[in-house]
């Protein structure tokens, strides 16, 4: 069997090959490496002793797509490939709508084109907005605060959409909450371009002196704490719930979507001094104003994925942080 991963060489996408590949899938990516690096390739290969293909190609260009569809015999699709920063999507709304659709259009289009009707989608947890109960659970209301969650949830109104109009397509939304750590073999991570976006590097950044005092946006929300609340997930943890998805695509046909989170809550705060606990290092921070388009608290009731999938996340939050520094170490 063999998945077209877009985004491929990304955080959460690197992660999922991994995964494909030991669980006996062969591997197709396609990633135009805007917030990722090509060596993430040969760490891929490294850690699986596999053989993968690689475009550097970008999704919003059909003719590529059809030049990989015409090379390969593909079964699935996995996208992931787009952007991903809420801070950023609420000062540039229209490049994330250009660019999160059309690769997304682009790429149903061309799969269309050569008959493949099965694809994972990587969705999040923005799309439920600010949620009026917890844990949040896949029949809530769904609506977003900022254009990142708003791309995401247009195009899971698009696959829906697609899987009514023609019954052969297989779907699966997988809602993100908050994927950190890293490989245990220190080889892939998540080590963004410029400063961070998410919070797990920018802490690591702090840890390693290339920053001098992380930024906690908000101390006021209504949290145990006053800072915000997330579900973290181990990304390994995650990867694993793609192939389970796959596997739930290949045997029928249908739309459904699924939490991919823990189930637990933890704050900024407990997130910082658990990796300072359990790393034996200093993290300066301080409080700065709330950021547009963030909420009080967020996380997973993750029991629908684990009846229809078969699926649950075993890997703690401490786990989490020595990973992800053990990434960098590394590096």
């Amino acid at each position: 069997m063999k998945i077209l991963v877009t985004g491929g060489t990304g955080f959460i996408g690197s992660h999922t090959c991994v995964e494909l590949l030991e669980s006996g899938y062969d591997v197709v990516i396609i990633d135009n490496l805007s917030n990722s690096k090509k060596e993430v390739v040969d760490y891929i290969k490294q850690i699986t002793n596999k053989k993968i293909s690689f475009y550097e190609q970008d999704v919003c260009n059909k003719d590529s797509l059809r030049n990989i569809f015409k090379e390969h015999s593909i079964d699935a699709i996995i996208h992931f490939a787009g952007y991903k920063a809420v801070g950023e999507s609420v000062e540039n709304p229209l490049m994330y709508y250009r660019n999160n659709i059309d690769s997304t259009l682009s790429l149903l289009e061309v799969a269309n084109e050569f008959n493949v009707k099965k694809i994972v989608f990587s969705s999040s947890a923005t799309v439920y907005g600010n949620p009026k109960t917890l844990p949040i659970r896949e029949d809530f209301p769904l609506s977003t605060t900022n254009p990142y969650g708003s791309t995401k949830l247009i195009i899971e109104g698009i696959l829906r959409d697609l899987y009514k109009s023609d019954n052969d397509w297989s779907i699966a939304l997988l809602r993100y909450f908050n994927p950190i750590g890293a490989h245990k073999s220190g080889l892939i991570g998540e080590n963004p371009n410029g400063i961070p976006n998410n919070l797990m590097p920018y802490i690591i950044k702090v840890a390693t002196k290339e920053l001098d005092c992380l930024g906690i946006f908000g101390n006021d929300y209504n949290t145990h704490d006053g800072t915000g609340v997330r579900d973290y997930i181990h990304v390994v943890d995650l990867a694993k719930g793609h192939v389970k998805a796959i596997e739930k695509i290949l045997k029928g046909t249908g739309c459904d979507a699924y939490n991919l989170g823990t189930g637990n809550g933890y704050s900024v705060l407990d997130l910082v001094n658990t990796f300072v606990k359990v790393n034996n290092v200093d993290v300066k921070y301080k409080f700065k104003d709330r950021r547009a388009g963030d909420i009080d608290a967020c996380y997973a009731d993750p029991s629908y994925a684990y009846k229809e999938l078969n699926w649950k996340a075993e890997k703690g939050i401490e786990e989490m942080c020595k990973d992800a520094y053990n990434f960098i170490k590394k590096q």
